[in-house]
């Protein structure tokens, strides 16, 4: 497929962290999401959290299942604006890769326990890790991405964040924006996380389909779905709704985007840097109600009691093992024990929680219970 002038070109990439020589028989986007897919930070992303815990039900979706959904939506958005499929995709399956245990909740748990040291966020985590934790190759710590993987996975960043990221921080000290394969990559996120916790959310009984019919871009595609088969089955009726619900922010966001870009008519990549707002969008209408959407989840199913106590659980089992671990780094692994170490010999106790946040942000949900029990349990062997 020919690539728009304004697509992100594999030849004209501003490269990699170390110099490494070309690949043979594919791209360096196509190198970069190869190395995603075989990184041990994308592996655990299958015992994560979305919204329910992985232990509560084989059939809700984790980090990871939610990761492949969003590169799905984002190729075939990318294939129609004739962008880079490969970029977007290695961008979209990295997005999460710093994520905590237990979602948000384990987010907001270990950011509150690293105030004092810069917090923690996610977003940035997930740098952290294709920069310096992951440990496979001979030549270079972490996965060695380019530039414009990397800048896809830095969605946003403070201003005293930025100044500390060298080339990858100069958009926001500048108020300039990435690649439209990184707007893209955002917004594929939005789609599928909405779309999917609407599924998960009916599967699990927390929402009802008399609830959701109160919001107004669930009840448009499902009131199509049963005028044009009135006699379905009401779990076939749901994922009927929930692939059309997908295709109608697909087709909003391919056609304004394609208007926007029209209009724009940015000549390469450093033309829609400077542009002075994102190119990739979905119309007015289209934000109301996917806002409308995201407050109804954020009301009647993240709020929801069940889930406000595993929440709650799982924000007390990551303070309880930062705490743990900071005040005895010893009862961390060897490996994590001497990191904390070099870290702490190198910038005092902010260098010790840093090595601290990086165990507990990469451990699966089960793992982190298992951890607890080892620590806390007296009748838990180590």
């Amino acid at each position: 497929m020919t690539l728009a002038s304004y697509a992100a070109h594999p030849e004209q990439s501003r490269g990699r962290r170390h110099a490494e020589a070309a690949p043979s028989y594919r791209s360096e986007f196509q190198r970069d999401r190869d190395r995603i897919i075989h990184s041990a930070a994308f592996r655990r992303l299958e015992y994560k959290t979305q919204v329910f815990v992985n232990h509560e039900g084989d059939m809700f979706r984790t980090r990871l299942t939610h990761s492949i959904e969003v590169a799905q939506i984002a190729r075939s958005v990318a294939r129609a604006l004739a962008l880079n499929e490969d970029l977007v995709e290695a961008i979209a399956l990295a997005h999460d890769l710093g994520h905590t245990p237990f979602g948000h909740a384990g987010q907001d748990a270990l950011n509150d326990c690293m105030r004092e040291f810069g917090g923690f966020e996610h977003n940035l985590q997930s740098l952290r890790v294709v920069d310096e934790l992951e440990e496979r190759y001979a030549g270079f710590v972490g996965l060695n991405l380019t530039f414009e993987t990397r800048e896809g996975i830095l969605k946003h960043c403070s201003l005293t964040k930025a100044k500390e990221l060298g080339e990858l921080g100069l958009r926001f000290l500048h108020k300039h924006q990435p690649s439209l394969e990184a707007q893209l990559a955002n917004l594929a996120d939005e789609v599928a996380y909405n779309s999917h916790d609407v599924d998960d959310g009916l599967r699990s009984g927390l929402i009802s389909l008399e609830q959701l019919n109160a919001v107004e871009l669930f009840h448009a595609q499902y009131a199509e779905v049963l005028h044009a088969h009135p006699a379905l089955a009401e779990r076939r009726a749901v994922h009927e709704t929930v692939r059309r619900l997908i295709n109608r922010q697909i087709v909003d966001l391919v056609e304004t985007s394609r208007a926007a870009l029209n209009a724009a008519s940015p000549a390469d990549i450093d033309a829609v840097r400077v542009h002075s707002e994102p190119l990739i969008g979905f119309s007015p209408e289209m934000r109301r109600q996917g806002l409308e959407l995201k407050r109804f989840l954020r009301e009647h199913l993240y709020r929801h009691f069940r889930v406000t106590r595993m929440t709650t659980k799982a924000a007390r089992t990551v303070r309880a093992l930062f705490e743990a671990f900071m005040v005895e780094p010893g009862l961390l692994p060897p490996e994590f024990a001497a990191r904390a170490t070099t870290l702490e010999h190198e910038t005092g106790k902010s260098g010790r929680s840093r090595a601290v946040a990086d165990y507990v942000a990469g451990m699966t949900d089960r793992y982190a219970i298992t951890e607890y029990h080892r620590l806390f349990d007296p009748a838990e062997s180590s």
